[in-house]
């Protein structure tokens, strides 16, 4: 399903996330994962981290990102 949003703006967009939204910062259609590189669209977007300013596919992604992080900071 397509929106109006989707046909007006092209291309990744640019992000400031904050633990409970974001601010669209350059307008786009998508992000990027930040572990896979695969493109979401801003409308599935649903998991992020504020902390790292980074975007995640899925909760799988996003709770492996956690893990790895927060061993890397033990």
């Amino acid at each position: 399903m397509t929106s109006a949003f989707d046909s007006e703006f092209q291309g990744e967009a640019v992000l400031e996330f904050s633990d409970s939204d974001f601010m669209i910062l350059k307008p786009g259609n998508f992000v990027r994962c930040a572990v896979t590189g695969d493109p979401i669209p801003l409308r599935d977007l649903r998991y992020w981290s504020a902390e790292l300013q980074e975007a995640y596919k899925d909760a799988y992604v996003s709770v492996k990102r956690w893990q790895d992080t927060q061993g890397a900071s033990r």
